[in-house]
């Protein structure tokens, strides 16, 4: 059987609204703000073109939580901005891709994720990540080499606050049962997508997951990894899931302008994006996070050019 043409799960209303077999839609990361000459965001009008893209039809806003790309992301606790956006939106899913676990404890995690889908009325999608910046670890009193290790633990630990008084044992704490973990997530779990390996065997992401964030690659490199993730599900007798990437866009006023690389993407016109999209979909990715740091045109107009010129063919 081939296993990237079957059902995913039902989890929730943002889960259901980005992900579907054989089809891709759009998202956009947060900021929703160019600014290629600074680190840090100016985040004006943050607020409304949130609500821009809501209206627009994308499917989801990525938020990020330690920032690993030489800027500062939204600069905001993505938790907190999930509450204002939450409240600031009505359909648009709001990711987050992806909180670093082993920086936070999982209870924590888990209560604010579960907080955050709730208000929202089931709109989030919780990448998770082992992250990569050494940093950040002595800064938190954490050791960096175990990060794998903690980042598993932390997974399993998510996964059974989900349950009625939950019982698990694992090296960040123990549940015995005695005490419970409000409010439940809308669809009965929080929908967690593994960013790349996060140091732990892929057969072991293939199965713990509830899909996979990846980054750009060349198209044959592109099809191999979907390809292999998928393989691995089907091995293990899973259910398939979705798969996600990012792309930095400038996306150029003139429809025709052919593609010229940009860090993590590329600047073009419509009609290359296009074809561009289409042929990532062929390859089984689900869903783009479109990043437009680098954008050279205004910000709104780019989102209302992409809706106008692409939403269309990308919209379940």
């Amino acid at each position: 059987m081939d296993i990237a043409h079957t059902d995913f799960p039902r989890i929730n209303r943002a889960y259901a609204g980005a992900f579907q077999p054989g089809e891709l839609t759009l998202g956009l990361v947060v900021p929703l703000e160019a600014h290629r000459n600074s680190a840090v965001p100016t985040l004006e009008r943050h607020v409304a073109r949130a609500q821009l893209a809501d209206q627009l039809g994308f499917a989801a806003l990525w938020l990020r939580d330690v920032p690993s790309f030489g800027d500062a992301g939204q600069t905001f606790d993505p938790f907190v901005y999930l509450g204002l956006l939450s409240g600031a939106t009505r359909s648009i899913g709001l990711g987050v891709a992806s909180v670093i676990l082993p920086l936070r404890h999982p209870a924590h995690v888990a209560k604010q994720a579960a907080s955050a889908d709730v208000l929202s009325g089931g709109r989030l999608l919780l990448g998770v990540a082992s992250g990569d910046r050494p940093e950040e670890y002595p800064a938190m009193a954490m050791d960096f080499a175990s990060r794998g290790d903690r980042f598993r633990d932390s997974v399993a630990y998510i996964r059974a606050m989900s349950d009625d008084y939950p019982r698990v044992q694992t090296d960040q704490g123990t549940l015995t049962g005695g005490a419970d973990m409000l409010p439940k997530p809308v669809g009965g779990r929080l929908p967690m997508l593994v960013t790349g390996g996060s140091r732990q065997d892929p057969d072991w992401v293939a199965q713990s997951s509830d899909g996979w964030i990846t980054y750009p690659r060349d198209p044959a490199s592109q099809g191999r990894v979907v390809a292999d993730y998928r393989a691995r599900i089907a091995a293990a007798g899973g259910q398939n899931k979705p798969v996600m990437q990012s792309l930095y866009v400038d996306v150029l006023a003139d429809a025709d302008a052919e593609p010229r690389p940009i860090h993590l993407g590329f600047a073009s016109g419509t009609k290359f994006l296009r074809q561009y999209l289409i042929e990532v979909r062929d390859l089984g990715i689900n869903h783009v996070a479109l990043n437009l740091r680098f954008n050279g045109a205004d910000v709104e107009d780019t989102m209302q050019r992409i809706a106008d010129d692409l939403l269309p063919d990308f919209t379940l």
